[in-house]
């Protein structure tokens, strides 16, 4: 059961051994090695520190093969924004940092007729304790019903709730971008521009939904020559832009479904000698780097992906990081975003 030797019998140190040490029963060691909260804190400081006296290291194939999986979690994504991915796999890192756990990380192709066998082959294989589903695919029913069939405990990542609280964290897009437009309805637009996200993704069609809300709210409508439809990346930015600002009169305004679109559409108003906000100003989604990188500096929505990372990881593996990583129930899987307002909003000069 272990992989260290004990100095001073040249034995390796077993978790008998630990266990008569700290005065204890083996399983109450097993409990302490894998973080149970039904334990006090008086034994548990008696168990660790005989653990560090011997030297003892759990055999981390000896634990997988009790609990019947490896210490893994895995975080299963088809997305478009490598960034959004980056952050999110942060999040994890953060909540997993201390503990005996690993992230292994599989993108996949939501559009492949075989998806959900190379999923089932992927986690037989694999034995994860549980698997994080990123957007577009965590909207996969089909997808989740398998990891229940295998016994691989999930948890959904959305822009709105697509399951119980046991299965989901997500995020108010919907509500945050129609605060965001409706900013822009105060400072004086009306004549708006948006550019969607791409077809098929929960997060596109509920920041829509509130683009949409803000204006009716107002009394406002789209126009088709203010509509353009992206898939996130900077490149379908550019081509919204030069759709959009070609026009003889351009709107004053335009709500991007991301940062990456929106750094796209400054970069077409910069070539055009549109000023940016003195002509037109701009929000994004995300509040990613890019948001700061750019000139004027983006005001966009802070959708809170790390945090949602940590909670996930907290929500699939709580009892193997301790009992401060326990998620109350009263505590909501709804992770708010907030609206960030930078150098990229102004009053319109004309409308």
């Amino acid at each position: 059961m272990a992989t260290r030797t004990n100095g001073k019998s040249g034995k390796q140190p077993t978790i008998n051994d630990v266990a008569a040490l700290a005065g204890v029963s083996k399983k109450t060691v097993s409990r302490v090695i894998n973080r149970s909260e039904f334990i006090t804190e008086k034994t548990r400081k008696a168990v660790q520190q005989a653990i560090e006296t011997l030297g003892f290291v759990p055999n981390p194939q000896a634990r997988a093969l009790a609990f019947r999986r490896n210490f893994l979690i895995a975080l299963l994504h088809d997305n478009p924004n490598p960034q959004m991915v980056l952050n999110f796999q942060q999040g994890v890192l953060d909540a997993i940092k201390d503990s005996d756990l690993a992230m292994i990380v599989r993108p996949v192709d939501r559009g492949s007729d075989r998806l959900l066998d190379d999923m089932r082959t992927f986690l037989e294989k694999q034995r994860p304790i549980g698997a994080m589903l990123l957007p577009p695919i965590s909207e996969n029913d089909e997808l989740a019903a398998l990891c229940d069939e295998l016994g691989v405990r999930y948890v959904r990542i959305g822009s709105a709730l697509l399951d119980d609280a046991r299965h989901c964290v997500s995020s108010n897009d919907r509500e945050v971008v129609a605060e965001a437009v409706g900013k822009l309805i105060d400072l004086g637009h009306r004549r708006i521009g948006f550019v969607r996200g791409p077809a098929g993704f929960r997060s596109a069609a509920e920041r829509e939904k509130g683009f949409h809300e803000a204006l009716a709210q107002a009394g406002l409508s789209l126009a088709d020559e203010n509509f353009a439809a992206g898939n996130y990346r900077f490149a379908t930015g550019v081509e919204a832009g030069r759709k959009i600002l070609s026009q003889p009169a351009p709107p004053t305004a335009i709500f991007c479904s991301n940062d990456e679109m929106a750094a796209g559409v400054i970069s077409v108003a910069h070539d055009k000698g549109i000023r940016v906000p003195g002509d037109l100003s701009i929000i994004g989604f995300d509040d990613s780097p890019t948001a700061t990188h750019i000139w004027p500096a983006l005001s966009t929505v802070r959708w809170p992906i790390r945090e949602m990372g940590m909670r996930a990881a907290r929500t699939l593996v709580a009892e193997f990081l301790g009992p401060e990583a326990k998620i109350a129930e009263s505590d909501s899987p709804v992770l708010p975003s907030t609206f960030i307002e930078r150098q990229s909003v102004a009053a319109p000069a004309r409308n």
